[in-house]
């Protein structure tokens, strides 16, 4: 059925009415880091004034600068160590036939559902025995304990879709599996690998509790925790300029590698959605 005109209109306003919304806050925090003084408290459309001060005292913190590292290092290590590990695990629960199988993978998808408070005292006694208190170790463990069962299910779901005869083919040509994994499967999963890899970078990059419960010193904080503990001159002043410039400083990187990388995570949420 052909919708009128009122319809056309009325399904358009909807959408841009949705899109403001949704975007408007981080427009807001875009020009509140380019205010400073009284008009931080001003809500306004187009920033009143425009300063750089509120950057330059966060990039100015060496402690902030350490952050960025730390979070760029621990959030890179968990999306290698988490890939590394769901692909090995989605060929075998895949391709491979074993009693359990199913049962194993459901178990997998049931470690995802527990929250991380759920969690934390058990995971923090974990990481004082393994002497990784206060070192990003204790993070990569953690992160990487809480990403694969996303990883590995949806890995699994992608292998499960390739062509039985590639690989036929490849054990036929005398292929090991560790060989029909790196030569075979891999360059035909890397949509599947660009999505849960970002997705996985994105959940270690923006992770507070863990982060917070699990590094004392400023060296050792991920930019989370270290925007959570900006402070002003005194208790009672909160410095939101630079808070806000430092949530678009950290928001920065991950636009840009969803850009680089947005065919691929289009290609990987679509695949499979087509039989035939």
């Amino acid at each position: 059925m052909e919708r009128t005109p009122f319809w056309n209109i009325m399904f358009y306003f909807a959408v841009f009415l949705i899109v403001v919304i949704a975007v408007y806050p981080f427009y807001y925090a875009v020009i509140t880091s380019f205010e400073t003084g009284t008009a931080l408290f001003t809500p306004n459309f187009l920033p009143e004034s425009f300063s750089l001060d509120n950057y330059r005292n966060v990039l100015g913190q060496r402690s902030f600068i350490l952050s960025l590292v730390n979070s760029v290092f621990i959030a890179g290590v968990t999306v290698c160590f988490a890939l590394l590990l769901a692909v090995t695990a989605s060929y075998a629960l895949a391709r491979v036939r074993f009693r359990g199988r199913g049962l194993l993978l459901m178990t997998i998808l049931g470690v995802s559902m527990f929250p991380q408070i759920a969690v934390l005292s058990g995971l923090y006694e974990l990481v004082n025995i393994l002497g990784l208190y206060n070192k990003p170790y204790a993070l990569i463990l953690s992160y990487t304990i809480f990403t694969l069962p996303f990883t590995v299910w949806v890995l699994t779901t992608f292998m499960r879709d390739l062509p039985v005869e590639i690989e036929e083919a490849a054990i036929v040509d005398g292929a090991t599996p560790w060989v029909i994994i790196t030569k075979v499967f891999l360059p035909l999963l890397w949509p599947a690998l660009v999505t849960t890899g970002l997705l996985a970078f994105i959940g270690a990059w923006n992770e507070f509790l863990f982060a917070l419960t699990f590094t004392i010193s400023e060296s050792q904080r991920t930019v989370p925790v270290a925007i959570a503990l900006l402070s002003g001159a005194s208790q009672q002043e909160i410095p939101w300029g630079s808070i806000m410039a430092a949530s678009v400083i950290v928001t920065v990187p991950l636009i840009i590698l969803v850009l680089i990388f947005q065919r691929k995570i289009v290609a990987g949420l679509t695949a499979g959605g087509v039989k035939g």
